[in-house]
């Protein structure tokens, strides 16, 4: 009987570590995964950050444009 139970002990603890081996290489692919995801969701930010601070800039410029031609166009009716 006590064979059977150091046996079985066995068994289970291999099991254990096979559970954990498995757990430890799907939380590593899931990481990866992760990882890879985050570097292109970066670099997508960055270039949606440039086309906004671009789009910003020409915005301001035509603001600045509009504002120059009211103030010539007051200045010419006063």
């Amino acid at each position: 009987m006590a064979n059977n139970v150091q046996d079985a002990t066995l068994e289970i603890l291999k099991g254990i570590q096979a559970g954990i081996a498995q757990f430890r290489a799907e939380t590593n692919e899931r990481l990866d995964r992760l990882e890879t995801a985050m570097r292109r969701d970066r670099r997508n930010l960055s270039g949606m950050l440039v086309m906004m601070r671009a789009t910003a800039g020409d915005f301001d410029e035509r603001v600045n444009e509009i504002e120059e031609r009211v103030a010539k166009l007051e200045a010419r009716l006063q």
